[in-house]
């Protein structure tokens, strides 16, 4: 499994009310979502993202409430993979519970830049800045979690078990 896109930078602390605010939660309707998308943060993203894009991050990203609008949100505007020196552990498990690739990985999420062309091996954990030419090791997902994501978030998966 891979991802391969155009980087979106974001600071510390990006919490579940500027990935997705409050005043939208009326909705479940992921493409409604995508539309608000990290608005209050950044005007600009969801004129920007192309499918494919990765948003990269500092400290604690997704932190605040355990809204699963979120992941949702991100995954729905067209991000391929979310990179971070650390995740708020209930956004880290709703994203993979919805199918969105994460991953850890504190030198990347210093170094990456905004507007870098990166690309994700989730297999090996490797994430290689195409722009800068530097590859980074971050954590592989096991395979089990593989295959949530494959099938697009868990309960897909447990669908195509039985």
């Amino acid at each position: 499994m891979q991802a391969e896109g155009k980087v979106f930078k974001y600071g510390d602390n990006v919490d579940t009310d500027v990935i997705i605010p409050a005043r939208y939660l009326n909705s479940s309707d992921p493409a409604e979502l995508a539309k608000h998308c990290m608005e209050d943060i950044d005007k600009e993203f969801i004129h920007k993202v192309q499918k494919g894009d990765i948003i990269v991050a500092n400290k604690n990203f997704g932190c605040g409430s355990s809204r699963e609008h979120a992941p949702i949100a991100i995954k729905a505007a067209g991000v391929s993979c979310v990179i971070a020196e650390t995740f708020a552990r209930i956004f880290y498990r709703n994203a993979i519970n919805i199918g969105l690739p994460i991953i850890e990985c504190p030198d990347a999420a210093k170094e990456i830049a905004a507007g870098d062309d990166v690309k994700v091996d989730f297999d090996s954990g490797v994430i290689t800045d195409q722009t800068t030419g530097k590859s980074y090791k971050g954590q592989a997902f096991p395979p089990f979690m593989q295959k949530i994501i494959s099938a697009g978030g868990l309960v897909n998966y447990i669908n195509d078990e039985q």
